[in-house]
């Protein structure tokens, strides 16, 4: 199991745009991943559960990936979040 804690970086948070993003880039990968904020965890895979994080900017989520392809899915997921799901700023 891999876990990394990503930062919320871009103006409007997990709102349903990027929301859409990241679970769309999960989706094609096998292993399971969650992500956790606020005293809550979500299947990262699915809108609705990470739509209820209502992380918003400045907000530390932690990723949790466990799967043949955990590395691979943790480093697309930094990645995206680094780029701030590539909304402008």
């Amino acid at each position: 199991m891999i876990e990394r804690e990503l930062l919320v970086g871009n103006r409007l948070g997990l709102h349903a745009r990027a929301t859409a993003r990241l679970v769309q880039l999960l989706s094609g990968y096998r292993c399971n991943a969650t992500l956790a904020a606020k005293g809550r965890e979500v299947n990262a895979k699915s809108i609705m559960g990470v739509m209820l994080l209502a992380a918003g900017p400045g907000t530390t989520v932690v990723l949790r990936v466990d799967g043949s392809d955990e590395a691979a899915a943790a480093d697309a997921v930094a990645d995206l979040f680094a780029r701030n799901f590539d909304e402008a700023a």
